[in-house]
């Protein structure tokens, strides 16, 4: 039985910014720190973001990878869901093929339960990881065909919302909708957000034929997002949850009062970068060892390359950048993909562009 309810996406531009503006955490960790403290540190993070009004915030699934930790986003936005109040969490995202999607509609259910009306659930199709290990984690040969299939079985899950004859319409994902059916209790007022996330327009036309709001990472690479957003919007159909489209884009951001330091920090994303096209562990290494490091022609055209993917400078400077983006795709809502070897880089990051667009302190 179809659950009655139709949630909307409830966001809107908060202070001086045309756009939403939310905050995506990597769990990055640079060398010299370990998890425990970067575990810490994203929850304070995601509480400066909470406080200084941004919209979301999202943490991201990676596996064998030092300069990113985690692996299970959706266990640190179980922890996050007590250390907040309002802002909403969630995976930005969850790598659907890496998971049978009953689970995933089991603990999404779960954390729905814990921060009602405030858990985002993001899916990817990409491993997160290199090919070795994705083969670890189980994932089938033809997992990326697969993925349309995947997103509707997770779906039903969540909705319990079967078709008849479907082979799981007697599989039922707790808690959820048929959970409170048998203890005789009203049905959840929200789900979890389901987001298509991806970086061309296989994932922005799924997303519109889905009526699914739409998020393009822009923080891996040069996809074409103005194709991709004309693409998702052609193809949107209305669903129960959506009734129009919404789009989010994500963008490497580094901001300091001095431009030269948000530069340097942004060297340590861009050596990590290229440490992965080496096929080398993806790690932070600081940025003194990045200015050190003795790069040949080929490599230092890639380090400025990938360095100047990341919007870097002044808070009016990265400002104009997330302005143009805008301005070029028409997207509701930006989200920081906030970098650098140092943990005090993106806390910067994160109230310079708070107070430079005058967000409410909540």
């Amino acid at each position: 039985m179809r659950n009655e309810r139709e949630p909307m996406i409830q966001s809107r531009p908060l202070g001086k910014a045309p756009f939403v503006l939310s905050v995506l955490d990597n769990a990055i960790t640079g060398v010299g720190h370990t998890a425990q403290e970067t575990f810490g540190e994203i929850i304070a993070l995601a509480q400066l973001a909470e406080k200084r009004g941004f919209e979301r915030f999202w943490m991201s699934e990676h596996h064998a990878m030092p300069g990113a930790v985690t692996s299970s986003p959706q266990l640190m936005v179980a922890r996050l869901t007590g250390e907040t109040q309002r802002i909403r969490l969630g995976a930005g995202g969850v790598m659907l093929p890496n998971h049978a999607p009953l689970v995933i509609a089991e603990q999404f259910g779960m954390l729905e339960s814990l921060a009602p009306g405030r858990i985002d659930l993001g899916l990817g199709r990409a491993p997160g990881t290199d090919g070795q290990t994705a083969a670890a984690l189980r994932r089938r040969h033809n997992a990326n065909d697969d993925f349309p299939q995947q997103v509707l079985e997770l779906l039903g899950f969540i909705d319990d919302d079967f078709p008849q004859g479907h082979p799981y319409q007697d599989v039922h994902a707790v808690p959820g909708p048929w959970l409170a059916e048998q203890n005789r209790v009203p049905r959840p007022e929200t789900n979890p957000e389901v987001w298509i996330l991806g970086s061309s327009p296989y994932s922005a036309q799924l997303a519109g034929q889905l009526g699914r709001p739409y998020a393009l990472a822009l923080q891996f690479g040069s996809a074409d997002v103005v194709t991709a957003m004309r693409l998702y919007r052609e193809n949107f159909r209305p669903s129960e949850l959506l009734g129009e489209p919404y789009s989010l884009v994500s963008v490497g951001a580094i901001a300091d009062n001095d431009p030269a330091e948000a530069r340097r920090q942004a060297t340590s994303t861009a050596m990590a970068m290229m440490r992965m096209f080496q096929r080398k562990p993806f790690a932070l290494l600081p940025p003194d060892e990045v200015e050190a490091y003795p790069a040949n022609e080929h490599e230092r055209a890639i380090l400025e390359e990938w360095t100047d993917r990341t919007l870097h400078g002044t808070a009016a400077e990265v400002a104009q950048g997330l302005e143009l983006l805008h301005r070029q795709t028409g997207v509701d809502e930006v989200m920081l993909v906030v970098g650098g070897h140092s943990r005090q880089a993106q806390t910067r990051t994160v109230e310079l562009i708070a107070d430079h667009y005058a967000l409410p302190v909540l």
